[in-house]
């Protein structure tokens, strides 16, 4: 039987009636049109459908909608404020932390839990977040780099925006600038493996 949900996404309330049992993933990308959580292995292994709730990083797609049930929920359409990007996407746009882009919202999302947990991990504490997260391009290294700079750990790395704006180095701003368009088109894009009630194309 359908029952009644109500949370807050990105910092807005939303109700949805729903099978209580209806993997929080579909509700996303079906009743509330947020495609940026993607469905990869639909068994919380891969974390391609990552979000936060309160704050903590949760596999969407075992995770039932009445668990989500007067929650705040965070994907990654609402992490940039306006035009601005949030500090990790910046760093993974810096470091080109990806490359077909399936697994980077969920990183991206995860790598945010990471340093509000710890603000500046070591390597160890890096890659054991890591370990949660699969990536088929395994484009780990610069991932790491990625995360070190948005943590302000690598040098330079509060000149990170600077350079990518810098009109005296024209060919590094348009490849940053391939790379924020890029990386704006993963909540839209189409799941490469699409299962259950999840429809291709949104």
């Amino acid at each position: 039987m359908d029952k009644t949900f109500a949370f807050t996404v990105n910092g807005q309330a939303r109700t949805v009636t729903t099978d209580p049992e209806r993997p929080l993933l579909q509700v996303l990308r079906e009743e509330l049109q947020l495609t940026g959580s993607k469905y990869g292995c639909g068994e919380g292994q891969c974390h391609a459908c990552t979000v936060l709730i309160n704050g903590k990083s949760t596999p969407s797609c075992i995770t039932p909608v009445r668990n989500a049930d007067g929650q705040s929920i965070q994907t990654i359409e609402g992490l940039a404020q306006g035009e601005r990007l949030h500090p990790v996407q910046e760093a993974f746009l810096a470091e080109g932390a990806f490359q077909c882009g399936y697994c980077t919202p969920g990183m991206i999302l995860g790598v945010v839990e990471l340093l509000a947990q710890t603000p500046k991990p070591t390597d160890t504490e890096i890659r054991s977040r890591l370990q949660g997260h699969l990536c088929r391009c395994c484009n780990y290294p610069k991932l790491i780099k990625a995360i070190h700079r948005a943590a302000g750990q690598t040098q330079g790395a509060n000149a990170g925006p600077q350079s990518i704006t810098n009109p005296t180095a024209e060919g590094r701003v348009s490849k940053v600038e391939g790379r924020r368009a890029a990386l704006a088109s993963l909540a839209s894009r189409p799941p490469a493996l699409a299962s259950g009630n999840l429809r291709a194309g949104t």
